[in-house]
């Protein structure tokens, strides 16, 4: 690989990082933000209750928002160009995520997690199909596996920045600790303009859009294209439903059996649990590399979802000591969260290149919509329970039925190994 070539792969990776980074702040902070902004009495049932509750809301609706950005910034991407829609991206939820902090009731949280999710959404597309068309054809697994790594680690730095910010600096200040998190948000804005400067538009794409008509999303569901946008929306929102089921409550868990068993570590095991999903991520999608050689496409599938539910059902079903579970979250991390390094290179595979960004975008984010189910289910179930860690544990373990069930459809999963890009 070129220098040019690395420095891509490293733009796609920060934008990535960031991108879930700034997605998922809400989820560490929600346990300070929810009471403030609803103005509850902090640890309260009736907090509690409304945190767990909101958590599904609020991740449900940045799914929704994440399907509608990818969606179209995928056909920005592919009828305008890759940079200048990375661009646009990585500044609207760099933007989105510090207004946050500035939010007075659930009204304008919202509004505000809306709008990041628009740009997050649409990230993530523009970033795959930028590196798929600018590395080698022989690094494309490879390029794509360590793109995927930043996801874990923008959530190894989001668990991070709240410990630090909100259980250590603002620790005496609930109330207004979960802004500064937010605040932190902003970030990413100064690689929006790095991207601006230092990156230009892949040579496929310009080929493309020079001897092609433009896109329309109409034609991922034309006779030729149809089942590749069919197996790509299907193992995309098995994933997706999957990874957010569990994603979304895995700091709440840590600090519910924190208050529950020592209430003095609850920020300390919100992070523990973070952590240890996320490291389980990120040894899941370096795994891609060499799965994706000796099994194929279709056998790495099978194997990522049959393994996920195993996990599922015995870290959040057999009986385990507090801390002990959260630290074997690593495991659940392992499958859950390292399937998606899969999607980066898969993904834009099965299109063309003057439809790879707005296919890729339609099957990873337009699932986002069905996966929204997920954690607004865990939520509401949970709420309508005693709301405690028991209550959440039994709920979770429902979800394993996802990834088995997606296995069993392996069979209708397109091959593509071996086969240079369209």
């Amino acid at each position: 690989m070129t220098r040019y070539q690395w420095l891509v792969l490293a733009a796609a990776w920060l934008g990535w990082g960031f991108d879930v980074f700034d997605a998922l702040l809400f989820n560490f902070v929600a346990p300070n933000t929810v009471p403030t902004l609803l103005g509850l009495m902090y640890g309260s049932d009736a907090a509690r209750d409304a945190t767990v509750l909101w958590t599904g809301i609020l991740s449900s609706i940045l799914l929704v928002g994440w399907a509608i950005g990818g969606v179209l910034f995928g056909w920005y991407a592919d009828r305008y160009g890759r940079r200048r829609a990375l661009f646009v991206t990585v500044a609207m939820y760099a933007v989105g995520t510090a207004l946050c902090a500035a939010a007075t009731d659930m009204g304008q949280l919202v509004a505000f997690r809306v709008l990041a999710s628009l740009g997050i959404g649409g990230e993530w597309a523009v970033g795959a199909a930028l590196v798929a068309e600018t590395v080698p054809e022989n690094r494309r697994v490879f390029a794509g596996t360590l793109l995927y790594t930043a996801s874990p680690l923008g959530l190894l730095l989001a668990g991070a920045v709240n410990y630090q910010v909100a259980g250590v600096w603002f620790a005496d200040d609930p109330a207004n600790s979960w802004r500064y998190v937010f605040l932190c948000g902003l970030a990413p804005v100064a690689l929006a303009f790095a991207v601006r400067a230092f990156i230009h538009e892949p040579d496929a794409w310009k080929r493309a859009r020079a001897t092609t008509a433009p896109p329309s999303p109409r034609e991922l569901f034309a006779p030729g294209v149809r089942r590749a946008t069919f197996v790509g929306f299907l193992v995309s929102v098995a994933g997706l439903l999957t990874w957010w089921a569990c994603n979304a409550f895995v700091p709440l868990l840590g600090a519910w059996l924190a208050t529950e068993q020592a209430p003095e570590l609850v920020e300390r095991w919100k992070t523990l649990a973070a952590n240890s999903f996320n490291l389980g991520g990120l040894v899941g999608a370096l795994a891609a590399v060499p799965l994706a050689h000796w099994l194929g496409r279709r056998a790495m599938f099978a194997a990522y979802f049959l393994y996920s539910g195993a996990a599922i059902l015995a870290v959040f079903g057999l009986e385990f000591e507090p801390e002990a579970r959260l630290r074997l979250l690593f495991f659940v991390g392992l499958g859950v969260y390292g399937i998606f390094s899969t999607y980066v290179f898969y993904l834009p595979e099965l299109f063309p290149s003057r439809l790879r960004a707005s296919g890729a975008g339609f099957c990873y984010n337009i699932g986002r919509i069905i996966a929204a189910l997920g954690p607004l289910a865990v939520g509401i179930v949970t709420s309508r329970a005693d709301g405690s860690s028991a209550a959440l544990l039994a709920t979770m373990i429902w979800v394993a039925v996802i990834p088995v069930a997606a296995a069993l459809a392996a069979p209708w999963i397109i091959e593509t190994r071996g086969h240079r890009l369209q």
